[in-house]
């Protein structure tokens, strides 16, 4: 079941996004403040994250109501809604990895930028997608 995908995709997000929150205030503070914008955009990075996380959980919770709804009603328009909340998790989970994880490595300098710099705007764009996805479900 998808719904469960995106249940652990929040747990991970959530959890992460707290311990780096903490990891950055605390351990990298001083590492942070010496790059220009460094702590500005590890809170950026660390808020969006949770965001997102919040967001797969609310999603996660209507796809298995919807998924439930189908057991007992069987029609096919909500399990193609359960369907479409789905794919929209996946996305918004795959765009916060990307734009968060890529913040995270450019500030601390680790991964290659040529990489890491374009990965920031793409996974960006897939979180707005998956968002506005929300809006067009069956």
């Amino acid at each position: 079941m998808d719904s469960d995908f995106l249940l652990k995709s929040a747990a991970f997000l959530g959890s992460t996004g707290v311990g780096a929150g903490a990891f950055g205030a605390h351990s990298l503070k001083n590492v942070l403040q010496q790059k220009p914008n460094g702590l500005d955009n590890w809170k950026t990075a660390v808020m969006y994250q949770l965001i997102q996380a919040t967001t797969l959980l609310a999603l996660s919770a209507v796809s298995k109501a919807a998924s439930s709804h189908d057991k007992s009603d069987a029609t096919k328009s909500t399990s193609l809604s359960s369907q479409h909340y789905d794919k929209c998790g996946k996305i918004i989970a795959a765009g916060t990895v990307m734009f968060s994880g890529s913040i995270y490595g450019l500030v601390l300098d680790k991964g290659p930028k040529k990489i890491l710099g374009p990965m920031t705007p793409i996974g960006g764009l897939f979180m707005m997608i998956g968002w506005a996805m929300i809006g067009f479900a069956p």
